[in-house]
C-alpha cells in the first residue's frame, strides 16, 4: 500500500512540474497592461475619452495629466499599421458631442501608459509613453493654453 503511495505522489508531483516547464516555455504575454490619459492642446473641455473602451476620463481646456485611468491593454512590441479607436465627447454648452475615429499608434520602444492627443479640428495623436502627458520627456510635447489666447 505505501508502494502504491509514493507512486501516486510522484506522478503528481511530475505532473506539476510537467504544467510549470509548460508555462516557462510559453514565455511572457505578447500583452501589457496600460493605464489611460488624456492631453488636452483645445480650449474646449473633453467631458469623456476612451481608447479602444478603456479609459473615460475628462480633461481640462488645454489640460494634461498622468495616465491615471484602468486599463487598456497593449502590445508588447510596436508594429506598423497598429490601430486604436478613439472615442470622445466634446460639448458644446450643454449638448454632448461624440466623436470617433480611428489612429494610428504612434512607434514605441517599450510598453508604458497609453495617451490621447487631442489637437484643433478633431485630430487626434496617440503614443505609448512611461512619462506623463505633461513631463518634458513625453513623446509629444504640452506646453499649455497659449500666451496670446484670453
Amino acid at each position: 500500500m505505501k508502494w502504491i503511495m509514493y507512486l501516486g505522489a510522484a506522478l503528481l508531483l511530475s505532473g506539476c512540474a510537467f504544467k510549470v516547464r509548460q508555462v516557462e516555455q510559453a514565455g511572457p504575454s505578447p500583452t501589457a497592461t496600460a493605464q489611460v490619459g488624456i492631453v488636452n492642446h483645445t480650449g474646449k473641455y473633453i467631458y469623456s475619452a476612451s481608447v479602444d473602451g478603456a479609459g473615460g476620463a475628462n480633461m481640462a481646456r488645454w489640460g494634461a495629466g498622468g495616465a491615471e485611468v484602468c486599463c487598456a491593454s497593449i502590445p508588447r512590441v510596436w508594429y506598423p499599421g497598429m490601430m486604436v479607436l478613439v472615442r470622445w465627447d466634446m460639448p458644446d454648452g450643454l449638448k454632448h458631442i461624440i466623436k470617433e475615429k480611428m489612429v494610428e499608434v504612434e512607434k514605441y520602444d517599450e510598453p508604458g501608459d497609453i495617451y490621447m492627443h487631442f489637437f484643433p479640428n478633431d485630430k487626434v495623436r496617440v503614443v505609448v509613453s512611461n512619462a506623463g502627458g505633461g513631463a518634458k520627456t513625453h513623446p509629444i510635447l504640452h506646453s499649455g493654453k497659449p500666451a496670446n489666447l484670453p
